[in-house]
Parts: structure tokens; sequence; C-alpha cells
């Protein structure tokens, strides 16, 4: 009888702290939601990724190439100011190592696998960006929150119409903040080609992404020659919708997901992330003990 009359009492009493939790933690997001708006969040984080000088993290991504999302996961040592970087596919062994002023501005390439043997390869090259939506040098967060904040200036008159604070969460252990940007005027418009241009070049002049220039085109390749006065289509805007989740105290984006007018285009994790941690010269170095060049 004792057995029989203690059993409800147990379940009585681990409802009781389930509805209560569930509730307290309601009630910690929406205080959290209340004493900071999704300006501040921008703000913070533009501030945040500005102050980064070295960076450790492991990154999953997702990008969509022609109709297929390729995925890729890689541990990341990053020096921003002298740029210095070394990269290994945690699938594929792959090793790059690109340093400032050293190697003739070529990235060391170790493939683990055919031709096995180290490779020097220019970042800009078709052999380094083939089924890539960036380069190396677009590692970290400078390149993405610039993209943010290129359309925060572009509507900065109206920016409370796209971007808003639509929950919490909690994302490689760290509770974040989940800011939606929604811009339903993204298209696709005329661009008449002036002299000495490249994909890259008017990427980076209209703060969009070259892959989109070359899908929509249908170029072969990055450095596909154009000409003067040639019409291409290019997007007004880098995405048609961004989901990112920063981080509540660091500030920074973990979770960065990125859509165009066909759906997901893009996505990268930044897991495990060290901020401005030490990273000794010699990491950035060929020999250094456990890279395999």
């Amino acid at each position: 009888m004792k057995k029989i009359f203690f059993q409800p009492l147990i379940l009585m009493f681990l409802m009781c702290c389930f509805f209560t939790t569930s509730s307290e933690n309601r009630v910690n997001s929406e205080n959290r939601l209340s004493d900071i708006s999704c300006q501040e969040v921008m703000k913070k984080m533009f501030q945040a990724v500005k102050e980064i000088n070295t960076m450790r993290y492991d990154m999953k991504a997702q990008e969509r190439i022609e109709t297929k999302l390729m995925h890729a996961h890689a541990s990341v040592k990053l020096n921003l100011s002298p740029r210095k970087l070394y990269l290994k596919n945690s699938v594929t062994g792959r090793e790059i190592l690109w340093v400032t002023g050293e190697n003739n501005g070529e990235a060391l390439v170790n493939p683990n696998a055919f031709p096995y043997f180290d490779l020097n390869l220019d970042p800009y090259g078709s052999l380094m960006r083939h089924n890539q939506h960036h380069t190396i040098f677009e590692m970290g967060f400078t390149y993405a929150t610039h993209m943010i904040e290129a359309l925060v200036d572009k509507e900065k008159n109206s920016i409370e119409n796209y971007f808003q604070i639509s929950g919490t969460t909690v994302f490689d252990n760290k509770p974040c903040y989940i800011i939606t940007i929604n811009y339903p005027k993204y298209r696709y418009v005329a661009y008449t080609v002036k002299q000495g241009e490249t994909i890259i070049s008017i990427a980076r002049k209209l703060d969009v992404g070259e892959y989109e220039i070359l899908q929509k085109n249908k170029f072969s390749d990055y450095n596909e020659k154009l000409k003067e006065g040639q019409e291409i289509q290019v997007p007004n805007t880098y995405s048609s919708k961004s989901i990112l989740y920063i981080d509540e105290k660091l500030f920074l984006p973990l979770f960065i997901q990125i859509f165009d007018d066909e759906g997901l285009y893009e996505q990268y994790e930044f897991h495990n992330l060290q901020v401005n941690p030490f990273i000794a010269p010699e990491e950035f170095t060929k020999n250094y003990p456990g890279y395999h060049f």
C-alpha cells in the first residue's frame, strides 16, 4: 500500500517541477527580450566582430551548388591582422594554410588524397573555389556581418520593417537571441558591366554574393571574362531572408542561415568558439606538430 501511495506523489512532484521549469524558462526568455531591442543586438554584434583578432572554432557549413546542398565540417584557426589561416576538413583530412606575405600569396594545400603531395594554389583560382560560395578570405564573421550591415545602411530609415528579435534559443550550450531578417524586396536586376570589372569586383561593389551572379548568369567560372557593356543579372541585396542565433554574452552570430529566391542558399554553424585566444605563431607554419604538409 505504501508503494502504491508513494508513486502518485512522485508523479505529481515531477509534473510540478516540469511545468514550473517550463514556465520559468518562458518568463526568463520574455524578460531577456524585453531588456534589449533588435537594433541594440545588431549594434553590439557589429562592434563585437570588430573587436576580434584571433579565433578558434569548429565550423559546419552547407552551401547550395546548383540544386544540391554541399556539406563541410572543418576546424579553423584564424588570425585577422595580419591575416593567417589554418583549416582542416574534419571529414576528408584536407588541410589549408595561408599566411599574409608568404608563399607568393598562394595557399599551401594538403589534399590528403590524389595526387598525394602538397599543392600551392591561388585562393581565387578555379581549384580552390570549385563548389565553394566563398574564398578562404571570407572565413570568420567579418564578411557575413558586413553583408548584413550593408542592408542596415541601405534601409536605415525603415530598418524595423525588416529586422526583428523573434525569440531566444540555446545553441552550442549558449543562450542566444534569434534575429530574423526578412527582405521581400529581394530580386535580380540588370547590371551593365564597366571596363575592367569582374564577377568578384561587381559582387564586392554591390555587397552581394558572387556565386549568386555566377549561377544566375550561368557562368562556368568565377574568373570568366566579362566585356564592357555586357548586361548581366545581379541580386539587389545578399539575401531574401536571414536567421541569426546571436550569443547573448559574446554578441556573435553562432548560427547563420541565408535564403534567396530559391530557398536555403547557405548555412554556417560555429561550434566550440574561442574568441581572441592566444595562438602561437608556430601554429601558422607547415611544420607545426600534428599538421601533415
